[in-house]
């Protein structure tokens, strides 16, 4: 008698809120576009809280690294903040300081 032992790896995944400064559809969009990098499974962001909902494979990616792509787009999280002239570039309604 054959016996076959299959594993299947699963992948665990991590849900984090993280706090991100901006106010409108147009800061939603941006915020959860450059959130979205290999490894985050799902990025939502609320125009109400100003909280990212970020689901996501710590072995494949860490949460710095995602703000930091926030960031750089123009939108402060706790850990890092945009820089002035990206943030100067955004439009008006999307500016929060």
């Amino acid at each position: 008698m054959a016996l076959t032992i299959s594993t299947v790896a699963f992948s665990a995944t991590k849900t984090e809120s993280i706090k991100v400064s901006g106010n409108c559809e147009s800061c939603k969009a941006r915020i959860e576009k450059a959130a979205k990098v290999s490894g985050v499974a799902k990025a939502t962001w609320s125009e109400k809280t100003k909280v990212l909902t970020l689901v996501y494979d710590p072995a494949k990616v860490k949460s710095d690294d995602v703000q930091k792509k926030i960031a750089a787009v123009g939108h402060d999280t706790p850990k890092f903040k945009a820089t002035s002239t990206v943030y100067n570039a955004l439009p008006g309604c999307c500016k929060y300081r």
